[in-house]
């Protein structure tokens, strides 16, 4: 058999967006892992910092997806359950009074569909074009 290529079992690439924000980590920390500031750049929710916390984030025509808070380490990262499959982790790391900020949405598997009966595989690529619209709404209401 030999070694075989994890992208073929099923795998498929995380998304990572890395960028710096011309903001101090409270004001960035605040906007990432606070209901008020999620639902600015990101969608409405009913999020609280609470690890184990279940929420939900409104996805619109989608409807509303549920949510777990995995991991809340502030103003450093957050992890949570997104829907059945994903995780979304926000992490942040204080440089001079600027803060480089990583979303990173796990959790993809070729052979697996969304809630919605899609298959990862289309999903991961709209949603990696998503994000970047998303993480420069982000950048725009930190650095305002």
């Amino acid at each position: 058999m030999g070694n075989i290529d994890k992208q073929s079992q099923g795998e498929i690439q995380e998304i990572r967006k890395t960028l710096v924000l011309n903001a101090p980590i409270q004001r960035v920390w605040d906007a990432v892992a606070t209901s008020e500031g999620i639902s600015i750049w990101f969608m409405p929710n009913d999020f609280q910092p609470i690890e184990g916390y279940g929420f939900h984030l409104d996805a619109g025509p989608f409807g509303k997806s549920p949510c777990k808070v995995t991991v809340i380490d502030p103003p450093r990262q957050l992890s949570f359950n997104w829907g059945k499959d994903w995780t979304l982790t926000f992490e942040l790391v204080e440089l001079e009074g600027t803060t480089e900020f990583t979303l990173i949405h796990s959790g993809w598997d070729a052979d697996s569909v969304t809630e919605f009966g899609e298959a990862h595989a289309l999903v991961r690529e709209r949603m990696a074009n998503g994000w970047i619209g998303m993480v420069e709404s982000l950048r725009k209401f930190v650095q305002a």
